[in-house]
């Protein structure tokens, strides 16, 4: 038998627990919850680039309606169930749940360069100054119109347009027969659905979500002519279901030639542009959103942005992929193999800054342009306590939003009234806030 020394027996110890950590390594898998939209899916198409250059981690996705994944991953991070190591957040997530100690700081360190990042997608995605997601793209809203219609029309559609001449477009432009509809709007239930749109639209009118005294106000005339106009609106010049419709069925509509008009994300610009998606791509206008009685919170700010739970086991590997496909790197991987037209944007600077994005981005200055103009800590007429253009960042809010939502798509697919609906969402708002002690 053959003899082992204390030098050889320690020796062949040191190696068997190398190979262990090197098959340890090998098999770290990451599981990465996303939403499924069109960049998004796009990065999944990615995920060998970073694989290869990370020969050590493996990349699972789990793609969600929007809706969906809201749910999947506030559960899962209050649970602090750990079933997802990086997952995609906004930016109404990442500073409560950063503040709560529920998500991993951001690395910014290196060549990451965190400042090349738009500040006021920094500053959504930060408590305290610190980063708590990183954008993967960053958006405001604005209105894509069908320049060939509006011409044929004998209309003109221009920066920040009132409600009322909006709807005179659409009006014109209308024709079912032909199947074209004046104007798509989101009208799917959800707080980051259709009242993304819905509060954005409501804060032009000069409504607030709060009062000073944090008492909901749904009922105040604001809201009721808002949300009138906007049911009227879609009801007569809006495609069949609008109720159900939300940023992709909208896109589908618009990609196909049916929509007039689509007031939604600046990151459907680059869908809507692209020939390989869009029979219409060569005919799209862009503008500001339109105005009631104030520009305050008349387009929202929004970032799909990537974030690592506390609970995740594997914090180092999901820092990497956080990095990568929030990188200046990844923004010219995606530029040189699709183009640049086709890049996630809304993030860095360095992007708007590039001549070949300038070049092929039609949208580019429309889009950074409503992005700029947006400020979370100033988005209503009247005064609020709170901080958020289409959204309150208060943990109430999404079980708030959410029901508001639900009501105001049964107003407009016909199933109550106006007032019914929004006379609905403040009791139910009202009883929130008290349980949660407001006042």
């Amino acid at each position: 038998m053959k003899r082992f020394t204390k030098k050889t027996l320690a020796y062949a110890v040191s190696i068997t627990a190398a190979m262990s950590a090197a098959s340890t390594f090998a098999e770290t898998q990451i599981t990465v919850a996303t939403v499924n939209n069109g960049h998004m899916i796009e990065m999944q198409k990615f995920t060998p680039e970073f694989e290869k250059a990370n020969p050590g981690i493996k990349v699972k996705w789990v793609t969600l309606e929007e809706g969906v994944l809201r749910q999947n991953v506030t559960q899962d991070i209050a649970n602090k169930s750990g079933l997802y190591d990086v997952m995609t957040i906004g930016m109404y997530e990442a500073p409560i749940w950063g503040e709560r100690g529920w998500l991993e700081p951001v690395d910014t360190s290196g060549s990451y360069d965190a400042k090349d990042i738009l500040p006021s997608i920094r500053g959504g995605l930060s408590y305290e100054g610190t980063m708590y997601a990183a954008p993967f793209y960053g958006e405001s809203s604005m209105v894509m119109y069908r320049k060939d219609l509006v011409k044929a029309a004998g209309m003109e559609i221009n920066d920040r347009d009132s409600w009322e001449h909006i709807r005179d477009v659409a009006a014109a432009v209308n024709d079912p027969s032909k199947g074209i509809y004046g104007i798509c709007l989101r009208g799917k239930a959800g707080w980051g659905d259709n009242m993304a749109f819905m509060t954005a639209m409501a804060n032009s009118f000069g409504a607030r979500w709060f009062d000073e005294n944090w008492k909901p106000q749904l009922e105040t005339k604001e809201w009721k002519e808002a949300v009138t106009f906007y049911v009227d609106l879609l009801t007569k010049y809006g495609p069949p279901g609008s109720s159900s419709n939300s940023f992709n069925e909208s896109l589908a509509l618009f990609n196909e030639g049916k929509c007039g008009m689509w007031i939604d994300a600046t990151i459907a610009a680059s869908f809507v542009t692209d020939p390989k998606q869009s029979k219409v791509a060569d005919k799209v206008g862009f503008a500001q959103s339109p105005i009631s009685v104030t520009e305050k919170g008349a387009n929202w700010l929004w970032s799909w942005a990537l974030g690592i739970p506390a609970a995740t086991k594997n914090a180092d590997a999901a820092q990497k992929f956080v990095r990568w496909a929030t990188s200046k790197e990844y923004i010219q991987l995606v530029g040189k193999t699709n183009g640049w037209a086709a890049v996630p944007t809304g993030t860095r600077a360095s992007t708007y800054a590039n001549p070949k994005f300038q070049k092929a981005a039609v949208f580019a200055e429309a889009e950074l342009k409503a992005i700029n103009s947006a400020n979370p800590n100033d988005s209503t007429l009247k005064p609020s306590p709170y901080v958020g253009v289409q959204f309150a960042a208060i943990p109430e809010f999404q079980a708030i939003g959410t029901t508001a939502g639900q009501m105001i798509s049964g107003a407009l697919a016909g199933s109550m009234t106006v007032d019914e609906a929004l006379k609905s969402a403040n009791k139910s708002a009202d009883r929130q806030m008290r349980q949660a002690g407001y006042y």
